[in-house]
């Protein structure tokens, strides 16, 4: 098998991947804030995640899978200013800051059955490790990089020679480019939170005892902590999106280096931003696109899947409803294809294989591993039986639920067989008027004919 190699944020290069436990990948992902509805461009991180993770275990790896959710500490500024997200949400809906997050919760985990995502092997929540992420400020504190004012206990950026590594820029540079601190006590511009106190007069849904007074954990805090209980100290692959790395990725090193002395993570991973229309997408665009919203216009949710799989995770995905629509079309007429198909064999096509593999294994190249499927499915010179069987092991890492229709032969009533018969007969008398009106008959029953040089094809309509 072709060696496996990965683009590493940190090193900004591509590397052979090689897990420090053989046989064993230690996989974090940073999960979504669960104070509103993930958006597309939200689920295509947790896609690449996805691909990822399936990709290792083609490989032979045994992947050890940890997620967050962030339920509790993520500020509306994405810094240290502003309400708490979870608070917010709770006063948008009338309802607790608890039962935002566990509504959001579920609704998120909905969304990633539905695209076909692997669940994590431990789902865990920043709320339900108070004591773990305290327990880490502790250290932090003991080993001389924090400081506390008036609002909270604070990070000391200027204390790690190092910070800065994931994002390239030195200190001196990202203080340069750092927007003017509203808070004028901190240190630095880029020096952030690990325990913010509780506003004075007022409680919080969700605040804690904690060494320096009541209040809760700031963002990054989180993810080092519960990566480090899950993961151990120093383990293989970080990911998220580009939008992490300057700041949330950045301060996660810079907590786990200062608590403990040791990189949290040896490959740190990362997936483009989504557009829409060539554009940025927000809700005051009016162009921020939920899954449920593209459901209700009729689109399987696995097209956006094979969308995604399109354009490598490195670079920006431009999302279009006419692309959305052509990908859901080419799904659905390989599903159909697959349905005059041999069910699988003993052996399948090892050369188309191999050569899947080695597209997948350059840095994830999907778009180059549907080429090879698209291949395969055209090769008339194998038998459909092999074919079969290579396509369910492409599918294994693909996710596209190919074998819903794979060697199943649509169920056609006689109803409609009558109907097929008569608009064939009708062709043949080249009375296209009557043919046109059979057509749309068979469609009102929810399928489509296609004439095709072979004969007419009956497939389910849209």
């Amino acid at each position: 098998m072709s060696t496996l190699t990965l683009f590493n944020t940190l090193t900004r290069k591509k590397e052979p991947f090689e897990p420090i436990r053989q046989g064993h990948v230690g996989l974090y992902t940073c999960g979504p804030t669960v104070y509103w509805y993930a958006h597309i461009g939200n689920l295509r991180a947790y896609l690449f995640a996805d691909i990822l993770k399936r990709v290792l275990m083609a490989n032979g790896l045994d992947v050890d899978h940890v997620m967050n959710i962030t339920d509790v500490g993520h500020l509306v500024s994405d810094g240290d200013e502003g309400e708490d997200k979870l608070e917010v949400g709770a006063k948008r809906e009338g309802k607790t800051a608890w039962e935002v997050a566990a509504f959001y919760t579920e609704a998120f985990l909905r969304d990633t059955e539905r695209l076909g995502i692997l669940a994590p092997s431990k789902l865990v929540k920043a709320t339900d490790h108070i004591a773990e992420q305290i327990e880490m400020i502790q250290t932090l504190e003991k080993n001389g990089y924090t400081y506390r004012i008036d609002d909270g206990v604070y990070f000391d950026t200027a204390k790690l020679p190092s910070y800065g590594e994931l994002s390239g820029q030195p200190l001196e540079e990202k203080e340069e480019g750092a927007r003017v601190a509203i808070n004028t006590q901190k240190r630095h511009a880029t020096d952030f939170a690990l325990w913010k106190f509780s506003p004075k007069g007022s409680t919080r849904q969700m605040e804690w005892e904690s060494p320096w007074g009541v209040g809760f954990p700031g963002w990054h805090i989180e993810c080092s902590a519960m990566s480090t209980k899950y993961l151990g100290h120093t383990f293989d692959i970080h990911t998220g999106g580009v939008d992490h790395i300057p700041v949330h990725h950045e301060n996660e090193i810079a907590q786990t280096k200062g608590a403990y002395g040791v990189p949290q993570a040896r490959v740190w991973m990362h997936s483009e931003f989504l557009t829409v229309d060539g554009g940025r997408m927000g809700k005051s665009l009016g162009n921020l696109y939920t899954l449920d919203d593209l459901a209700k216009k009729g689109f399987d949710p696995t097209s956006y899947r094979l969308l995604a799989h399109g354009t490598h995770y490195r670079h920006k995905l431009n999302f279009t409803f006419e692309s959305l629509l052509a990908a859901d079309a080419t799904l659905r007429r390989l599903r159909e294809t697959l349905r005059d198909w041999d069910a699988p064999g003993v052996a399948g096509c090892a050369g188309y294989e191999e050569e899947f593999m080695a597209a997948l294994n350059d840095d994830l190249n999907t778009p180059q591993a549907l080429s090879v499927l698209w291949k395969l499915v055209d090769d008339g010179t194998m038998p459909t039986r092999a074919r079969a069987r290579t396509l369910l092991k492409f599918d294994e890492v693909l996710g596209l639920h190919l074998s819903q229709t794979l060697g199943k032969p649509l169920e056609i009533s006689q109803a409609v067989q009558q109907l097929v018969q008569a608009r064939d007969a009708s062709r043949a008398q080249k009375d296209w008027k009557e043919s046109d009106r059979l057509r749309e008959e068979i469609a009102s029953h929810g399928f489509d004919v296609v004439d095709t040089p072979t004969g007419t094809k009956v497939q389910k309509g849209d």
